[in-house]
């Protein structure tokens, strides 16, 4: 039995010794008898900006995932076909030549976007060069692999790529030079920073200007106080069922602004479909007894952390963030978040089950390989030897339910160490993007990932290699500013191992992963399970690993 089964048996098994037990696997029965009508999505807020290069959110992926389209992409399937590389606007997936530098898309012919203009090779390179001119959030760690990049991150504004990204119109070609081989540069094309935009699209943030669209929906609104309205692209005619599936409902509707108590009687009152914030503790029992067959439980590559800034006083002293990770309980926090059926206790970067995991926790009673209990002694001789007791620290927390309330108990967890902590709630529109920004001075804050694809430098690179740090910017998810260049080192080698010796590079995933566990930039409080509620009218739920229930899949009676 493979690890993400168990975890599904498990998940399955637990929920329904409590009553809180999943619908069970999708039916595709009657699908196609079931076009049309609007499919009602709700979340407590919307996530920021909805230009694909720059959105980093779980919440917005899902809906780029219907929108919009790179030249690969993840199959649109559930289960662990779900991590395939398909192609999209490509019309196969290129073998590798020039010793895996180079790779020759043929890009499709007759793609249009929804304002009527076809997809054009040329359309492709300046997509790419649009990544490092807006500062793409993975720009310097993703797609720095391209030829011509290192020009662009020293003046993004005049980026070229040259010799990087070559359009050839005649041919219907596009060709990637890279500088060394990238066993994840197809990943990389998959996911939305790498959807295809007009080149004319402008150089700076869309913010709430929709991108024009390519999937079988279009944004035509979008007001983050109220919502996202989603139509059917009138240009769309499908190329791919695993690409990109036509889609069942007409419109998809967005709304912002319910509280997640709310959010759960619209879903059983039949006036929502879907959720996308976890429902509150309290209401769980009811939910399990009156709506079972409603609800549906996945596992979930993420975690749920910490970030502490390490250029900035207090947590520039490394004594004073080995303390908070010691004093930190972490059964507290799985419970605020629902308690054991919903998650699980993590000490570090990489979850449980993903590629390169080994199971690690020095910050515990009894240091080994599972979270026990809090060691508060060791948390105070570590404060005591920091001489960081009184400092003033604000933590930074989504007002979403349950980062809000994990932000109440780390903030109780800091004054309990000696700390004079207060909390800040922001918007969770903006709180992703204000803690990444340097100018605000985050100490500390409350905050998620969700891997991006199944591999460990998703988390080990995106998240803590010098190349995702950019000072000033709300495009830098580095959020803790963390950056060792020998560690870094270690990164790059091990991306070139991952290439021709995949086991190798994942045992040496798991030695970063710990030492950087050991470094402490962040507490990793732990790993979530995915509990989505639906309406009683939604049929055909799919989820995928990587975007969780595809909205272009489900329909509504």
């Amino acid at each position: 039995m493979t690890l993400r089964r168990w975890l599904q048996t498990s998940a399955m098994a637990l929920l329904a010794a409590t009553g809180l037990a999943a619908f069970g696997t999708p039916g595709t029965a009657q699908a196609a008898d079931h076009t049309g009508g609007t499919l009602k999505l709700t979340s407590a807020t919307a996530t920021g900006t909805d230009d694909p290069g720059i959105n980093y959110t779980v919440q917005f992926w899902q809906v780029l995932f219907v929108t919009n389209d790179g030249l690969l992409a993840f199959d649109h399937t559930s289960g662990a076909a779900s991590n395939t590389i398909v192609p999209d606007l490509a019309t196969a997936v290129p073998k590798p030549e020039d010793g895996g530098k180079t790779y020759v898309f043929q890009l499709r012919r007759g793609i249009k976007f929804s304002n009527g203009k076809e997809v054009t090779p040329d359309d492709v390179v300046a997509t790419f060069q649009r990544l490092f001119k807006i500062s793409s959030p993975n720009a310097a760690s993703w797609y720095n692999v391209i030829v011509g990049s290192d020009a662009c991150l020293k003046t993004p504004a005049t980026c070229a790529l040259a010799g990087g990204v070559v359009a050839d119109d005649k041919a219907y070609t596009v060709t990637f030079h890279l500088a060394q081989p990238d066993a994840e540069f197809f990943d990389k094309l998959a996911v939305p920073f790498a959807d295809i935009l007009p080149a004319d699209t402008p150089a700076k943030d869309l913010g709430t200007v929709p991108a024009p669209a390519t999937g079988p929906y279009m944004i035509t609104s979008y007001d983050p106080q109220k919502d996202m309205i989603l139509k059917r692209n009138p240009d769309f005619k499908q190329w791919s069922a695993e690409a990109q599936p036509a889609g069942h409902v007409d419109e998809i509707d967005y709304s912002f602004g319910l509280t997640p108590e709310d959010e759960v009687s619209a879903v059983e009152n039949g006036e929502q479909d879907f959720m996308f914030d976890n429902p509150p503790t309290d209401r769980l029992g009811q939910m399990s007894q009156r709506y079972a067959k409603l609800i549906h439980i996945e596992p979930l590559f993420a975690i749920f952390y910490a970030p502490m800034n390490v250029n900035m006083a207090p947590f520039n002293n490394k004594d004073a963030r080995l303390a908070v990770n010691y004093a930190f309980n972490r059964r507290s926090a799985v419970n605020i978040y629902g308690g054991p059926r919903l998650a699980v206790p993590n000490c570090q970067v990489l979850p449980p089950g993903f590629p390169g995991y080994k199971a690690y926790c020095p910050y515990t009673k009894n240091p080994g390989t599972t979270w026990t209990a809090p060691d508060m002694a060791k948390a105070k001789a570590l404060m005591a030897a920091s001489g960081q007791a009184g400092q003033k620290v604000t933590v930074i927390a989504s007002d979403r339910s349950s980062l809000s309330q994990l932000g109440t108990y780390l903030t109780s967890v800091l004054n309990g160490l000696g700390f004079q902590a207060t909390l800040k709630v922001i918007s969770g529109n903006i709180q992703f993007t204000y803690i990444q920004n340097t100018k605000n001075n985050v100490q500390i804050s409350v905050t998620d990932w969700y891997q991006d694809y199944p591999a460990p430098s998703d988390f080990i690179n995106v998240l803590l290699s010098c190349g995702s740090f950019h000072p000033g910017s709300d495009a830098s998810i580095n959020i803790s500013g963390f950056c060792d260049k020998s560690i870094d080192a270690q990164i790059q080698k091990n991306l070139v191992t991952a290439v021709t010796d995949p086991a190798a590079a994942n045992a040496e995933w798991a030695v970063l992963d710990h030492e950087l566990t050991d470094q402490a930039p962040w507490v990793t409080m732990f790993t979530p399970k995915q509990l989505d509620f639906v309406s009683a009218r939604l049929g055909n739920y799919v989820y995928s690993d990587q975007f969780h229930m595809i909205f272009s899949k489900v329909w509504v009676q």
